[in-house]
């Protein structure tokens, strides 16, 4: 009986553990077809890889969309969140924060579409008739995840300011500080390792997903993930090892992102912990 109270955490955690078996596989797959292409250890796909002028433009590319969507997402959704905390204490106002969470990234992407690409509905009034859909600038790839992260950044944040010690405000108030000097000193300690541990789920989402960059991005420069794609279902089978490589790369640098970030976190939990 002990010892199945000690393992009982264990136990608990075993759907999740097996859950993730297929995607560690696939990383363990990728790296090892991308690693021997010959059938022997080489880093020659690697080495080809980052020669790729390509490649290294949409790795930028996608890091800087997702840079921008993960930044613009993080404080719009804060000064949402901030501003209008009255509003959102209400269902009401919690069911029009929930509502877009529904509706999966693809349906915001064909809305996009309908609305912002050439001769849509809102361009279609604007002068010159722009497209920010299907664009070089990837415009239409950040609308699409502005729309479907600012409301998960909000549901992110809410629990937060809900439960947030609000003397902390008056107690910098009634020393003099400024409006910055609270939001600095009383919330951002507490909204910090949110924001962190949100961005790098929005960046990591951002920079490697399929669909949003497929539905409403541009022929070129293309995203990471459609890059990889076309290498992997392309008709040459010597790109194969390719794409499997630049998929490795990207959930490395994905990888190194979020232990940094996760650090970062952890620090200002504990200085909240502590006090400090």
């Amino acid at each position: 009986m002990k010892l199945f109270v000690r393992r009982k955490p264990w136990l608990m955690l075993t759907p999740a553990l097996l859950f993730l078996l297929l995607p560690l596989y696939g990383l363990w797959s990728a790296l090892w077809n991308s690693l021997t292409p010959d059938g022997e250890v080489t880093l020659r796909v690697y080495s080809a890889l980052f020669s790729n002028t390509e490649f290294l433009f949409s790795f930028f590319y996608s890091m800087w969309i997702a840079l921008i969507s993960t930044i613009l997402s993080l404080m719009i959704g804060w000064l949402m969140t901030r501003f209008f905390l009255f509003y959102l204490e209400n269902t009401g106002g919690k069911l029009a924060v929930w509502l877009p969470m529904i509706f999966p990234h693809f349906v915001w992407a064909y809305l996009i579409l309908l609305l912002f690409r050439e001769g849509g509905v809102i361009s279609g009034f604007l002068p010159g008739d722009p497209a920010f859909a299907n664009d070089p600038q990837g415009i239409g790839i950040i609308l699409t995840y502005l729309g479907k992260e600012i409301p998960f950044v909000i549901l992110m944040l809410l629990p937060v300011y809900l439960e947030r010690n609000r003397a902390y405000d008056d107690l910098v108030e009634t020393l003099g500080g400024s409006f910055l000097s609270r939001i600095k000193d009383a919330e951002w300690p507490f909204i910090a390792p949110v924001l962190i541990e949100t961005g790098l789920i929005i960046f990591a989402f951002t920079f490697s997903a399929y669909e949003v960059p497929a539905l409403v991005g541009a022929t070129f420069p293309e995203m990471i993930s459609v890059f990889t794609y076309d290498w992997f279902y392309s008709g040459d089978w010597s790109e194969r090892p390719l794409a499997f490589a630049a998929m490795v790369s990207s959930s490395a640098f994905i990888g190194i992102v979020a232990w940094i970030l996760l650090f970062f976190m952890n620090k200002k939990r504990r200085n909240i912990t502590e006090g400090l």
